[in-house]
């Protein structure tokens, strides 16, 4: 276990969206620092550089979408953190781990708060899709039902 709020800070969201954001931000390139997943409590962890809260608050805000429900640790919070020996059915993983000479770098909290709502966005797109359509073939036939075919 960590204190959090000396050395860094961790923004804790909801397992799927931090995995999609995860993803987001790996993908295109952008700076993030490192992330663990809680199997347990279905959680992912961003790491970010301590004192990040007021500018990963203002960036959430100044987004369009609606931010997702996250947690905020920092001093007096602690961080629960994978071992130096992953080991299979560990509660806690890295997704991705500290490096040696962890690069601050300012941009994390906002690439962060970007990325999380786009993905909270997303995902809440794909659930209404699938409320919508009863399989991924659904969208094709009610489609070609209101096209004529040449069958000739």
């Amino acid at each position: 276990m960590l204190p959090t709020g000396r050395f860094f800070d961790v923004v804790t969201v909801d397992q799927r969206i931090g995995v999609e954001a995860f993803d987001q931000l790996l993908r295109r390139g952008l700076p993030f620092g490192p992330t663990v997943l809680d199997h347990k409590a279905r959680r992912v962890g961003f790491f970010l550089g301590s004192q990040s809260q007021e500018t990963f608050v203002h960036y959430l805000s100044q987004e369009e979408g609606t931010p997702p429900g996250y947690r905020y640790l920092s001093r007096g919070s602690a961080v629960v953190v994978p071992g130096p020996m992953p080991m299979s059915g560990d509660r806690y993983e890295w997704l991705r781990p500290p490096t040696r000479r962890p690069m601050a770098n300012p941009l994390r909290p906002v690439a962060l708060a970007t990325m999380l709502v786009a993905s909270a966005e997303l995902l809440a797109r794909v659930d209404r899709y699938g409320e919508r359509y009863a399989s991924a073939a659904a969208p094709a036939v009610s489609a070609s039902e209101g096209t004529a075919t040449d069958a000739g």
